[in-house]
């Protein structure tokens, strides 16, 4: 029984309760307001729980920390970068290299611009004022490359980055802003130069021998993911390896909760498995409990949970961009976008991230060259279901394509008062956090035969977000049935975008009429205190 099923059931069954021994059915002998207020009751509550929940629609920051600020202190740590690594200027741009047999990564993977966790701290004023409610770090852990998706050492930060003391002091310093600070944790594999599994490589009588697993019938002689020959992965099976992980008190993921971060995305979390990954969500949750453990799984979302709280949202993305380039209509996005929310459960729908780009895809601007279509998409982002996944730099309109140009320096002077990219963004966040419909709202489609439709509301008529779109090539002109019993006849709706230029728009019969250019979009909320002194929602919440 999905959220929504369950909560109608407890609702009647409140209900019913007050009838008992009537003589007559709980729902005949209820009273329509009886049953009614039961079960605003139990939605109430409801919402009110996942108010007080940080993980639910928050809005997430993502950064790359070599690439986010320029370092106050590069002189001093030009040592941390010998050849054949590369230390760039920060207004040089990524490029693709040649690959380094030698090393078994490409050279790009070995480029750094010399950010730190300091430089870092000294920008949160930018993510502070952008509106983000979680700051999300990729690794940052010991590791030879630029993405530290390699580790060598997971209990040691990087010295490129800091140290330990930095996270702790990042993260007070976060809480002190009222955010929170989320690591990448890449626990399926390691680096190639950790030294456990050198010594595991060069003896098969070594302790650490079974952490990995090495045969004549994988190339290089250790499995790696993906056959990337840097990244051999770990044997989980093992329990010594999930002890280090998670399991004892002194491990990676309990430890750094410890020091002050509030949760963990992980990396290739499909590749991890459901059952090792409930077992480091128990871990993560039992060492700081309301931690945040969001897995990267490319499926779709159902029955990962409770394995993890969050999902990435690759599928989320694909039906978004997908939507707005034309490849799916109007309606099969809705009945989609219907299924997976209906399937997968809200709880950790609104737990999920919901993210148009990062450091594996094109940058927005680049991928959705169109603003017309790039704005619709990130309408859709920020009113669907979930938390909001901004990757740096996209609020300024940054461009990049493949990897590795889409991990380019943080360009600052792009922000400014009059970019519209980030004036954009800034107003689609406000609109976010400002809805509580939005951020803990349930889900339902509004019915139209042309527009992608839909309905973010609680237990209260006042909450309600009614977002219509038209991602199609042509004007449309539609019917839509807004299925939402508290929502009076003959209510305003009121735009919250300030793009709509019409009449006003007014429900008729639970119905509207409204026609919508090329990539229109609307959001709408229900005014319900029109002025005059006169309010038919007097009696309804």
């Amino acid at each position: 029984m999905n959220k929504r099923h369950f909560l109608t059931h407890l609702a009647l069954a409140a209900a019913g309760a007050a009838t008992a021994g009537t003589g007559g059915t709980a729902l005949a002998a209820t009273p329509v307001k009886q049953r009614a207020n039961a079960y605003d009751a139990a939605l109430a509550g409801a919402f009110e729980a996942r108010e007080k929940d940080w993980r639910n629609g928050a809005v997430v920051y993502q950064v790359l920390v070599d690439r986010f600020a320029p370092s106050a202190t590069l002189d001093a740590k030009r040592y941390l970068y010998p050849a054949p690594k590369v230390l760039r200027a920060w207004d040089e741009l990524p490029r693709a290299g040649k690959y380094l047999p030698d090393a078994k990564l490409w050279s790009h993977e070995i480029d750094f611009w010399g950010g730190d966790l300091r430089s870092l701290m000294g920008r949160l004023d930018h993510v502070q004022q952008l509106g983000a409610d979680v700051l999300y770090l990729n690794p940052i852990h010991l590791a030879y490359t630029n993405h530290k998706y390699d580790a060598l050492d997971y209990q040691v930060v990087s010295p490129e980055y800091g140290t330990r003391e930095d996270v702790k002091a990042l993260a007070q310093d976060l809480h002190g802003r009222g955010m929170k600070l989320v690591l990448d944790g890449v626990f399926n594999h390691m680096g190639r130069n950790a030294l456990v599994f050198k010594q595991a490589e060069g003896s098969a009588q070594n302790p650490y021998r079974s952490w990995f697993v090495f045969g004549p019938q994988y190339e290089g002689g250790a499995r790696t993911w993906a056959l990337a020959q840097n990244l051999p992965e770990l044997n989980l099976e093992n329990p010594a390896v999930r002890d280090h992980l998670y399991a004892k008190p002194n491990s990676v993921v309990r430890s750094y909760l410890r020091d002050g971060i509030d949760g963990w995305r992980l990396d290739v979390a499909f590749d991890i498995g459901p059952e090792f990954l409930a077992e480091l969500t128990r871990a993560a949750h039992q060492e700081k409990p309301g931690s945040l453990v969001v897995g990267e799984i490319a499926n779709y979302p159902k029955e990962w949970f409770p394995a993890v709280d969050g999902v990435l949202g690759f599928t989320l993305r694909q039906i978004i961009l997908r939507t707005v380039n034309g490849q799916i209509d109007a309606p099969a996005a809705a009945r989609m976008l219907d299924r997976m929310v209906s399937e997968t459960g809200i709880e950790p729908m609104l737990k999920s991230w919901v993210y148009l780009g990062n450091h594996d895809t094109s940058r927005l601007a680049t991928a959705i060259p169109d603003e017309r279509q790039r704005r619709l998409a990130q309408v859709l982002q920020f009113t669907l279901p979930g938390s909001p996944n901004l990757y740096y730099g996209d609020e300024l309109g940054m461009l990049g394509g493949e990897d590795p140009e889409m991990r380019a320096p943080m360009r600052w002077d792009l922000a400014t008062a009059d970019n519209a990219a980030l004036d954009w963004t800034r107003r689609l966040v406000k609109l976010h956090r400002g809805e509580r419909a939005l951020r803990v709202g349930n889900f339902r489609l509004l019915e139209s035969q042309r527009l992608l439709a839909f309905e973010r509301f609680t237990d209260r008529a006042r909450d309600a977000v009614l977002v219509i779109t038209n991602p199609s090539l042509q004007d449309v002109t539609d019917t839509v049935l807004i299925p939402d019993s508290k929502i009076m006849d003959g209510t305003r709706l009121v735009d919250q975008l300030g793009t709509w230029t019409g009449e006003p728009l007014r429900v008729q019969a639970a119905l509207l009429q409204v026609t919508l250019p090329p990539g229109g979009t609307l959001v709408l909320k229900p005014d319900v205190s029109p002025p005059g002194g006169y309010t038919n929602y007097k009696r309804v919440q």
